[in-house]
């Protein structure tokens, strides 16, 4: 004796590749190319995501340590890394642009520029500071693009995709219309196949958008938040700099 629990928990698959196979040839491109662009997005949610917490969780680490220190070059001077954390390539960066500025060294970056003797007695210009601020803000500029990449994509799948659906709909709808007008039958039997084709490719696109508009709103806030963190750091560090090494 058979119970009707199978077909209830195999109704949904069975009608989705019922209505794929009775969709028109352009509504399975459709779907096919909705399916392929859902698995990009995807991709680059979870690979985004990875690095946001990655460079977030370095950027505190080094945020600590930065802040631990009495002179803000002592973690340059010590050679100190943090892989990975765009505020630490921001502080690398100017503590270069500062080394050649002083001109202590031929080889700046180096580790061993000048010893942190030294770095308490130099003096940096007002010329000289406000190229290392700009130095800062352009990097920052550079980073927040750099997070960016691939975001683009994500906004096209979430506005596209819906559209894309229903493009296919109303092609599949104005074929089964079209049929219904050649043979002159308008039975629901006639119809329906090729309605539920048509209906299948709006369903995918949704599906498709829908986490793709969350993963996107989300990763967009990350970004924002470690955007406004280099831009703190870049502040402070510069207020750093001004006060250790700043001349009257």
């Amino acid at each position: 004796m058979t119970t009707g629990i199978p077909i209830i928990y195999n109704f949904p698959l069975a009608g989705v590749a019922s209505s794929f196979t009775e969709s028109i040839f352009a509504g399975k491109i459709i779907v096919v190319v909705l399916i392929f662009g859902s698995i990009i997005a995807w991709s680059i949610m979870v690979s985004k995501l990875k690095e946001l917490k990655h460079a977030t969780s370095v950027s505190q680490r080094f945020l600590q340590h930065y802040r631990r220190e009495d002179h803000p070059l002592n973690l340059f001077l010590g050679q100190k890394k943090f892989s990975g954390s765009p505020v630490y390539d921001i502080y690398e960066k100017a503590c270069v642009a500062i080394a050649a500025e002083t001109d202590k060294s031929s080889r700046p970056g180096a580790g061993g520029l000048f010893a942190r003797t030294d770095a308490a007695n130099m003096r940096l210009s007002r010329q000289q500071m406000e190229y290392i601020r700009n130095l800062a803000e352009r990097n920052v500029a550079d980073h927040a693009l750099l997070l960016e990449v691939n975001m683009g994509y994500l906004a096209s799948t979430v506005s596209s995709a819906p559209l894309l659906g229903l493009l296919g709909t109303v092609w599949g709808v104005m074929e089964s219309f079209g049929a219904i007008a050649i043979t002159g039958t308008a039975t629901l039997s006639a119809v329906a196949p090729g309605i539920s084709g048509a209906l299948l490719t709006t369903v995918v696109g949704i599906l498709v958008a829908l986490p793709s508009a969350i993963g996107f709103n989300w990763i967009t806030n990350r970004i924002r938040g470690l955007c406004v963190e280099m831009d703190n750091f870049a502040q402070e560090f510069t207020a750093d700099i001004q006060r250790h090494l700043g001349t009257e």
